[in-house]
């Protein structure tokens, strides 16, 4: 029987959601309202409430028993395949890419940047291979190699496997095509725990920035994070937990909920359970402030449509105002899609770090 698309209004859900979500928003804390000596407290106190919405941190870190698995000669960088430790038993991967200039420097310590992938292939698309891991000489796609791209300007660059992707897929996953990942079964057991894949992911980003703290050639006060679609989210909400990151972009994300998350089908890896009751994403990202903060994003972005991006954008630029450092917060709305876009985030990224 064909559907009757004259049902009445009331038997759909779209009421019952909506007003739910205005029910929320109109609870949500304005931190860029307070007094500028409030606003700090204001967001220690929304930073626990986000650490206990994500779970999954644990108080006691475990050895990282980090191991050099190999190390590739790519002409102007040195890229090297590394496994360490994050908790209860779980080991993550990352490449990471050294510049030869500074792994030839001696005692001299450069900045890093940590390079988060979103869905796809895993870290091997962020550092220019293939799934297979050979040379990607082909189409770079959405991520553009910005890993490399990176390194190139001098950066350490470290590209952490997110868990659910790649070589970090569910044994029940791992045979199925490259781009496939296990982030429904993951995401779905997790929340069954009262536990949450973001959380898994963030955690494991900052266990990411424990190991660059061992690495010789970095500099600890000079570490960055980028991030694109998925992994922009899990790029933002790391930093806005930890302030050893000293300078953020994201990329390919930056909205609101109602207008991207709320308004189609995405992963179930972008839910965290009880987030939108405290505030938009916007509240959120503007956590990191008043540490520096970029924004890219495309205007043909049909993912994270650029409507919600622009308000996100202008909402942000309102926070970093009221912190009194305005001048920290930057973004390009660039002509494409849901992409890397790179042509004024590396540089930003350069002169935050490389000063």
């Amino acid at each position: 029987m064909a559907p009757d698309h004259g049902m009445p209004e009331a038997w759909r859900p779209n009421a019952l959601i909506n007003r739910l979500y205005e029910r929320s928003v109109s609870k949500h804390a304005d931190i860029a309202a307070l007094p500028l000596e409030e606003q700090e407290a204001a967001r220690a106190e929304l930073r626990g409430k986000l650490k206990e919405l994500l779970g999954s941190i644990p108080e006691q870190a475990d050895e990282l028993s980090a191991v050099v698995m190999e190390s590739v000669d790519c002409g102007d960088y040195i890229r090297e395949k590394v496994e360490f430790r994050t908790y209860d038993d779980l080991t993550t991967l990352a490449y990471v890419l050294v510049p030869k200039a500074a792994a030839a420097s001696g005692s001299e310590r450069r900045p890093a940047v940590l390079a988060v992938h979103g869905h796809g292939y895993g870290s091997k698309e962020v550092v220019g291979l293939t799934p297979t891991g050979e040379d990607n000489t082909g189409n770079p796609n959405l991520y553009k190699h910005f890993a490399v791209e990176l390194a190139r300007r001098g950066f350490v660059v470290i590209a952490p496997e997110l868990l659910g992707f790649g070589e970090r897929r569910m044994a029940e996953d791992a045979k199925a095509e490259p781009g496939g990942n296990s982030c429904f079964r993951l995401a779905s057991s997790l929340m069954l725990m009262g536990q949450s894949l973001a959380g898994v992911r963030v955690y494991e980003l900052l266990r990411t920035v424990d190991y660059a703290f061992t690495r010789p050639e970095i500099d600890p006060q000079r570490i960055g994070v980028m991030g694109m679609s998925g992994g922009g989210m899990v790029t933002a909400l790391a930093s806005a937990l930890d302030e050893r990151f000293g300078a953020t972009v994201v990329s390919g994300y930056t909205n609101l909920f109602k207008t991207s998350i709320m308004d189609r089908n995405h992963c179930l890896d972008n839910y965290v359970p009880g987030l939108l009751q405290y505030g938009e994403m916007p509240d959120w990202i503007g956590l990191i402030a008043p540490r520096p903060l970029f924004i890219e994003s495309g205007s043909g972005d049909t993912v994270f449509p650029i409507r919600g991006s622009r308000e996100a954008v202008a909402r942000l630029q309102r926070i970093y105002d009221s912190a009194n450092n305005g001048e920290a917060f930057g973004y390009e709305i660039f002509e494409g899609k849901h992409e890397i876009s790179g042509a004024q985030s590396y540089q930003w990224l350069v002169s935050q770090l490389m000063s």
